[in-house]
């Protein structure tokens, strides 16, 4: 077994290696840079300043370039290379003045988005001690206080959707609560973070496929829930990324001996065994549209395939999930820099075919049906894919050393 398992490394690393030589033709042969850091670097140049990445023109509190921003601190943790946290730093420093207060944010909208970015601001505050940031994220944690709720817990994803539960909203919310619970002293909080993972899963898991749907109405009301179980019609791939990083991210913080915990795990590895089976076998990727592999207009989505590389790489790193999976995590991520990742005549690392964005109901009217799925915008270089490419990126390099 110690062989095998020397054998299968001994390939990463040499993957690794030749990294840096793309299919394209465009590629910077005299640059062997490991993608974390290419993709990072062409981000610089695309966006100058962190707020921009989600092509925005104004400075907003958002939850694109919170992820982004998190993904510059690790790879400034993994390289020590201070562009990459000046640049994540930077994006805080636009939005925060210096009285703590976060321009753009409005806590009465409760929208659950808008915590994702406290992760980074506890980083920074670890980091710098500067109370600016504290006073910051005490704000965005006393949402949480008053965030609306279903009757059973769950955190309504946002004002406007009232009784929903969307599985993005895991991510937004449930590894910043964690962690700010562990960190600040709030030993009763994590009971409530273990219950929103198991709502979210109670209520969207299909049992047909073995998957989850993006969202789940409580009331029943809305006219893409379903009347008698309340959920969406589709498994969409970046809710299950979205919720399959929240699991790995939250456990960082939960106790291991939390009531709950375990049935997290489980579902993690219920899931991760689901995405084997339906990982596709030419590129190593999942669909926009994950009950529906295959069929006409579906296609292969890379913010997605991004996310679940990360979250396995990461799963079998923390132990959580056995050691076998790491084939599906290396074929998705080999796959991704194969077929998705293109170097322009300027040496810039683009990833392509990411779905720009996606939900439920809203105005226009979202409908969650196939048909809707597959025909909202597609772009290269969506932080929702760069920002997991980049985790997913330094997962498999710390993998080969």
């Amino acid at each position: 077994m110690k062989n095998i398992v020397f054998v299968f490394l001994l390939t990463i690393v040499t993957a690794i290696s030749s990294c840096g030589q793309n299919q394209s033709k465009n590629t910077n042969t005299k640059d062997q840079k490991l993608w974390s850091v290419r993709m990072a670097e062409s981000e610089m140049i695309r966006f100058p300043s962190c707020w921009q990445v989600d092509f925005v023109k104004e400075k907003k509190w958002n939850y694109t370039p919170g992820l982004e921003g998190l993904a510059f601190t690790n790879i400034y943790e993994a390289y020590k290379d201070d562009r990459f946290y000046l640049y994540a730093k930077g994006y805080a420093d636009s939005l925060i003045d210096k009285n703590g207060q976060i321009l753009t944010y409005n806590k009465s909208n409760y929208n659950i988005d808008y915590l994702n970015p406290g992760k980074l601001l506890i980083y920074l505050f670890e980091k710098t001690g500067d109370n600016r940031y504290k006073i910051a994220l005490d704000t965005l944690r006393s949402q949480l206080k008053t965030q609306p709720r279903t009757p059973e817990g769950g955190f309504w994803h946002k004002k406007i959707y009232p009784n929903q539960m969307w599985l993005d909203g895991l991510y937004m919310a449930a590894p910043f609560y964690a962690e700010y619970a562990q960190k600040f002293n709030e030993p009763d909080a994590f009971g409530d973070v273990v219950n929103q993972f198991l709502l979210v899963a109670k209520h969207t898991y299909d049992p047909k496929t073995g998957l989850y749907r993006h969202g789940w109405d409580e009331s029943k009301s809305q006219k893409w829930a379903d009347k008698e179980t309340g959920q969406s019609p589709h498994a969409w791939g970046r809710a299950m990324g979205w919720y399959s990083m929240a699991i790995v991210d939250a456990l960082d913080f939960l106790p291991q001996n939390q009531p709950g915990c375990e049935e997290i795990v489980s579902i993690l590895k219920n899931m991760v065994e689901k995405l084997t089976e339906i990982q596709d076998p030419k590129t190593g990727g999942w669909y926009q549209v994950l009950d529906r592999n295959g069929e006409g207009g579906n296609y292969i989505e890379t913010s997605c395939t991004s996310m679940f590389a990360y979250t396995i790489f990461k799963a079998v790193r923390k132990g959580y999930i056995d050691k076998k999976y790491l084939k599906t995590a290396t074929k998705a991520y080999e796959g991704l820099v194969k077929n998705f990742i293109v170097v322009d005549d300027k040496g810039l690392v683009n990833l392509t075919k990411v779905c720009g964005v996606a939900g439920l109901g809203g105005n226009p009217y979202r409908d969650g049906s196939f048909e809707y799925y597959v025909n909202e915008m597609i772009r290269d270089n969506d932080p929702k894919g760069t920002g997991p490419f980049i985790m997913a990126s330094l997962e498999y390099e710390q993998l080969a050393k």
